[in-house]
C-alpha cells in the first residue's frame, strides 16, 4: 500500500473519531492500562519489551485483579471485553470467541504465564472455560508483540498473569450467587518467606444457564425463559511452589487442573439444528518457569510445559439429550466425538545487558502439538502430530535518555511429524517455515507522555485442522497449506495530564495476505481450506479515564475498526462490529460505598454474507459495600447487582440470543 492512501485511511479514521469524541463525548471513556492493583502479579509470567522493569509493557492493554472484580468478569472472555479494540462472538459450539482488532483466536493466542494454552488441533480456546479465580491481570499485546511469545502471534497475544503471595500468610473468599442457579466460590491461600513461597486456589462455578430476554419471539426450538441447554459447570485447581535462593534467581512449578462441563443451546433457526452436550471438557497442566543469574549482565530465563486436553461432545437426536445419533453397520454410534490433545514444549531466553544501553534477548522454543480421535467404542482413529520450532532475537537499544528503539526478528518451523486418519491415505507434508520482525520507537520525552510507532510482520502457521480435516466428508484436505501473513502498524500516545486525568489514543493498519478461507466446489461438491485470503483492517482506538472529585470517576474506551475483504469483495467478513463504546461512571457517595453504572454499544455486525444483526445496548449496574479495614478480621466487600437491566433482546451471532436482565451477589474477604 502506498503512503498517501495509508495517510489517507489513517486521517480519516482519526477524523472519524475526533467528531465522535467533540460530538458526544461519552463516546471516548476508557479503562487505564496501568492501574495499581491489591494483587501482585508473577513478574516471571509478564512479557514486556521495553528494558526497564518499572515502565509500562510498552503499548499492551492490561486489566487487573481490582478492575475484574469492579466489572464482575468472572471469565477471561468477560475480562478482555472491557479492553479497547476487543470484541466478542459465539460459535455454534456455544464458546465465547475473542477478536483482537478483527484478529480471532487463533491468530492471537492466548497465554497464562507466557505459555500458549491454545488448544493444538483448531488453535481456538474457548475463553468462557477459563475463569479468572487465579488470575493478577491480562496483558493484551496488539499487532506489535514480543517474539518471546513464539509462533503464531499474526495480530497479538493475550497473556494471563497469575498471582503471586507477598505475606507469610494471605488469601481471599469469594461467595457469590446469581439469577438461574448460579453458583460461584474461590478460595485462594498463599505464603511467602525469604527463601521460597507457595499458593493455593480453588475455584468453582455452576450454572443452570442463562434467561433470555422477555422480548425473545419463543421459536421450535427455544420456549423462552431459560436458556435450553445452556447450563455449565466448571472447576479449577491452581497449585504454585516458587523458590528464591538469592535476589537474582526464582524457580517457580505450577500446576493446574481444570474440569468442565457444558450444554450447547441450539439455534433457534430452521436449519443446522445441533443438539450438543459435551459430558467433559478438561484441560490439565505442569508448568516450570525459571530466572538465573549467569553473571552480572547475563540471564537465563525457562519455560517448560506439558498440557493435557481431554473433550468429548456428545450428538442427540432431539432436544430430550436421551439419544445418540447413529449409524453405520449394526447401529455404531457415531454421536460421540472423543478427543485426546498433548502440548509438550519449552523455550529458553538469554538475555544480556552488557553492551551499554542495550537488552539483547536471544529466544528459542519448541513444541509439539498432538490431537487423537476416538471412535464410540475408544478405539483409535485420528492421530496428528506437528513439531514447532522457533529461533527470535529481540533488542532494545537505549538511543537516547528519552528514546527507545526495539528490534524483533523470529523464524518459525512446522514439521509434521505423523498423519494417520483410518479410511484416508495421507501423506506427510514437508516442512514449512515463516519469518517475523518488527521494529518499535518509543519517546518519553514529554512529561507524562509517551509517544510510538511500531510496524510489526507476522505470521500464523497452519493448525492441524486447517491442514487435515474433511469435516465430516464435505472437504478435500490440504496438507501443503502456507502461514498467514499481516503487516501490522500503528501509531499511538499514552498521556497521564494529572493524577485526575488520563488518555491514549491508537491509530492501526493490518493488511493480510495468504489468509486461509475456504473455497466452495473445488471438486464436485466439495470445499477446501486454501491461502485465497487478503484482508485490510484499519482503525481507532480511544481510551479515557477522568476522575475531577474524590466521589466521582469517569471513564471508557472507544473502538473505530474497519474490515474489507481484499481478494472478494462480494464476500463479508463476518462477526465483528465497526464501532464498540464502554462507558462506565462510579460514584461514591460515602466513604464505604459505591454505585457503578457501566454502558457497553456496538453497532450492528454481519453475521454472514446476507444477514446483518442489529446493534445493541446493554447497561450493567452495581452497588458495593466496603465495610472499613479491620487488621484482626480481614477486608470484607459485599456487591450486587443487575447485568442488561433494560432485559434487551440481543444476540452475538444469528440464531444465539444472549442473556436478557440478570441479577448477581457476591461477598469478598481477603485476609
Amino acid at each position: 500500500m502506498g503512503y498517501r492512501i495509508f495517510r489517507q485511511q489513517y486521517l480519516n479514521c482519526a477524523l472519524f473519531a475526533c467528531i465522535n469524541s467533540m460530538l458526544a463525548p461519552n463516546m471516548v471513556m476508557a479503562m487505564e492500562t496501568e492501574v495499581e492493583s491489591a494483587d501482585q502479579p508473577f513478574q516471571l509470567g509478564v512479557i514486556r519489551i521495553l528494558a526497564e522493569q518499572d515502565k509500562s509493557d510498552q503499548i499492551a492493554s492490561t486489566i487487573n485483579s481490582t478492575q475484574l472484580q469492579q466489572f464482575n468478569a468472572s471469565t477471561v472472555g468477560d475480562g478482555v471485553n472491557l479492553l479497547s479494540g476487543v470484541t466478542l462472538s459465539n460459535n455454534a459450539r456455544n464458546e465465547k470467541m475473542v477478536y483482537v482488532r478483527g484478529f480471532d483466536a487463533r491468530q492471537v493466542p492466548l497465554f497464562i504465564d507466557g505459555i500458549p494454552v491454545y488448544v493444538p488441533y483448531d488453535g481456538y480456546i474457548d475463553y468462557n472455560r477459563f475463569t479468572v479465580a487465579d488470575v493478577a491481570a491480562i496483558q493484551v499485546a496488539k499487532g506489535f508483540s514480543s517474539v518471546s511469545y513464539g509462533a503464531n502471534t499474526l495480530g497479538g497475544a493475550i497473556n494471563l498473569v497469575s498471582r503471586k503471595p507477598t505475606k507469610a500468610f494471605e488469601g481471599y473468599l469469594d461467595l457469590g450467587i446469581a439469577d438461574a442457579g448460579e453458583k460461584q466460590t474461590t478460595l485462594h491461600v498463599g505464603s511467602a518467606h525469604a527463601l521460597w513461597y507457595m499458593q493455593a486456589t480453588a475455584a468453582y462455578l455452576e450454572r443452570d444457564g442463562f434467561k433470555l430476554s422477555s422480548d425473545f419471539v419463543p421459536t421450535a426450538t427455544e420456549d423462552g425463559g431459560l436458556r435450553n441447554n445452556s447450563y455449565s459447570k466448571d472447576s479449577k485447581l491452581d497449585l504454585k511452589l516458587g523458590l528464591t535462593p538469592n535476589d537474582h534467581d526464582e524457580y517457580s512449578l505450577s500446576y493446574i487442573k481444570q474440569d468442565g462441563e457444558k450444554g450447547n443451546p441450539p439455534t433457534t433457526g430452521n436449519s443446522s439444528i445441533r443438539y450438543w452436550q459435551w459430558p467433559y471438557w478438561d484441560k490439565e497442566s505442569l508448568y516450570f518457569i525459571s530466572n538465573t543469574a549467569l553473571s552480572a549482565h547475563e540471564t537465563i530465563k525457562i519455560r517448560a510445559y506439558h498440557d493435557r486436553y481431554d473433550n468429548e461432545l456428545d450428538s442427540f437426536t432431539d432436544a430430550h439429550y436421551s439419544t445418540l445419533k447413529t449409524s453405520g453397520q449394526g447401529s455404531v454410534s457415531t454421536g460421540r466425538s472423543i478427543y485426546h490433545d498433548r502440548v509438550n514444549g519449552a523455550s529458553l531466553t538469554l538475555e544480556s545487558t552488557r553492551l551499554t544501553n542495550q537488552t539483547i534477548s536471544l529466544v528459542s522454543h519448541y513444541k509439539t502439538d498432538e490431537h487423537r480421535e476416538l471412535d464410540a467404542t475408544g478405539a483409535e482413529n485420528t492421530y496428528f502430530k506437528d513439531r514447532i520450532w522457533s529461533i527470535a532475537l529481540e533488542d532494545n537499544i537505549r538511543l537516547h535518555p528519552d528514546v527507545l528503539l526495539s528490534l524483533g526478528l523470529a523464524q518459525h518451523t512446522l514439521d509434521p511429524e505423523k498423519v494417520f486418519s483410518v479410511g484416508n491415505p495421507y501423506s506427510l507434508p514437508k516442512n514449512q517455515t515463516a519469518r517475523d520482525a518488527q521494529i518499535g520507537l518509543f519517546y518519553d520525552g514529554i512529561a507524562n507522555i509517551q509517544l510510538y510507532a511500531t510496524v510489526a510482520k507476522k505470521s500464523r502457521l497452519p493448525t492441524l485442522k486447517d491442514r487435515y480435516s474433511q469435516r465430516l466428508g464435505t472437504y478435500i484436505e490440504n496438507p501443503d497449506l502456507a502461514a498467514e501473513k499481516a503487516m501490522n502498524y500503528e501509531i499511538g500516545h499514552q498521556t497521564q495530564l494529572n493524577a485526575q486525568l488520563s488518555f491514549a489514543t491508537a491509530l492501526f493498519l493490518s493488511n493480510i495476505k495468504n489468509k486461509i478461507q475456504s473455497v466452495a466446489n473445488v471438486q464436485e461438491d466439495l470445499a477446501q481450506m486454501q491461502n485465497i485470503g487478503r484482508v485490510q483492517i484499519y482503525g481507532t482506538e480511544i481510551e479515557f479515564n477522568y476522575q475531577p472529585w474524590q466521589w466521582l470517576r469517569y471513564g471508557g474506551n472507544y473502538t473505530y475498526l474497519k474490515l474489507e475483504n481484499k481478494q472478494q469483495n462480494a464476500i463479508r467478513i463476518t462477526d465483528i462490529p465497526q464501532h464498540k463504546l464502554i462507558n462506565y461512571v462510579v460514584i461514591q457517595p460515602a466513604e464505604q460505598w459505591e454505585l457503578q453504572l457501566e454502558l457497553e454499544r456496538n453497532s450492528s455486525r454481519w453475521v454472514s454474507n446476507v444477514l446483518k444483526l442489529d446493534g445493541y445496548q446493554i447497561l450493567n449496574t452495581q452497588i458495593a459495600y466496603q465495610p472499613k479495614l479491620n487488621s484482626v478480621s480481614g477486608q470484607w466487600r459485599f456487591a450486587a447487582g443487575i447485568q442488561n437491566i433494560t432485559d434487551k433482546n440481543y444476540a452475538l451471532a444469528d440464531g444465539f440470543p444472549s442473556a436478557g436482565r440478570m441479577w448477581f451477589s457476591k461477598a469478598t474477604w481477603a485476609f
